[in-house]
């Protein structure tokens, strides 16, 4: 019989992506019931016969919709169904804080799969996002002006994650679960339109798409791909400064690197001295690349986390407020 084209690129994007795993591997597929993560979840069980690995399947109860409890059990149920070698669901407390909600929950998300993927010794834990989800990624870092590392979109693989389907388009992985007989949930927050990224979803890639013609979703996730190296050779480089610069923060000799550089050092710096990810933005480096190449006796530079960049005899650095 005759492999369905959607199921195999979902097959075959598994198998690339998961190549270098050796047999006895432990897997942890994130799985929230919709189509994408259970097609990936279907394609790595498939896989996962012929290498040899322990795929556990494990999804993650936000709580911030009516029945989230039970639909849980669903998917866990699901996801014996399925094959999973053993599966596991947990409940998390979403605390918004300054994050939004999307945000917010995603924070919480990623603290249990990394809890779990110590607890299992797990060679990767994989999500499921798709090209449509990279295109989206790409738009949204596009308008709020967030820079070459948004545009460059979604990694393919960090740390313990991978992301097998980002060459995937959605709609494979709903024919996927459609051929194979998976019932799979819509999550009505995809469609919300109090959310940005449903937002773009249902409303502004359908008029790109209607405007400049089919193609822009792949387009997008083509220039994040195209992207992506280069910010990483730049961000590889700025590590390599900044692990140089073991006697200090010198402002001379910091100014002798490329502005793309420089400003990476900054926010690698700034982060290890407290700064938090979600708030340092493109305004905070501007600043303390200032004290550098335009110091005309400012002090410091205020920066979220209540640190101050400071410049004092020729040396930068970062102080507590």
């Amino acid at each position: 019989m005759t492999l369905h084209p959607a199921v195999a690129a979902v097959r075959l994007a598994v198998r690339r992506g998961l190549a270098d795993l050796e047999p006895g591997n432990t897997v942890i597929v994130a799985c929230s019931g919709g189509a994408d993560s259970l097609a990936l979840l279907a394609a790595v069980v498939f896989e996962g016969r012929k290498a040899g690995w322990h795929v556990v399947g494990a999804t993650v109860d936000h709580g911030l919709q009516e029945g989230s409890a039970d639909r849980a059990e669903r998917v866990v149920a699901q996801m014996v169904t399925m094959g999973a070698d053993e599966t596991i669901s947990a409940r998390v407390t979403v605390e918004g804080g300054d994050l939004g909600p999307e945000a917010a929950a995603r924070q919480a998300r990623y603290a249990v799969l990394e809890e779990l993927a110590g607890r299992f010794a797990a060679a990767a834990v994989l999500l499921g996002h798709t090209r449509d989800d990279q295109a989206e990624t790409v738009l949204l870092g596009l308008a709020r002006g967030s820079g070459g590392r948004s545009l460059a979109g979604m990694r393919p693989a960090f740390d313990s994650y991978r992301r097998p389907l980002l060459d995937v388009r959605r709609s494979d992985t709903v024919t996927a679960c459609e051929v194979e007989g998976i019932d799979f949930w819509s999550d009505p927050h995809n469609d919300d339109p109090r959310f940005t990224r449903a937002r773009v979803r249902t409303r502004v890639l359908p008029v790109l798409e209607e405007e400049l013609g089919p193609g822009v979703g792949e387009a997008l996730a083509r220039t994040a791909e195209q992207l992506r190296e280069d910010m990483d050779l730049l961000d590889e480089s700025a590590e390599a400064v900044l692990a140089e610069l073991t006697g200090g923060l010198l402002a001379a000799e910091l100014e002798k690197h490329p502005v793309p550089i420089r400003r990476r050092v900054l926010r690698l710096a700034a982060l290890a001295a407290g700064a938090p990810p979600a708030e340092l933005f493109h305004e905070h480096l501007v600043a303390m690349d200032s004290l550098i190449t335009n110091w005309h006796g400012q002090k410091w530079i205020d920066l979220p986390g209540a640190i101050r960049f400071v410049r004092r005899e020729g040396e930068v650095g970062f102080e507590t407020v």
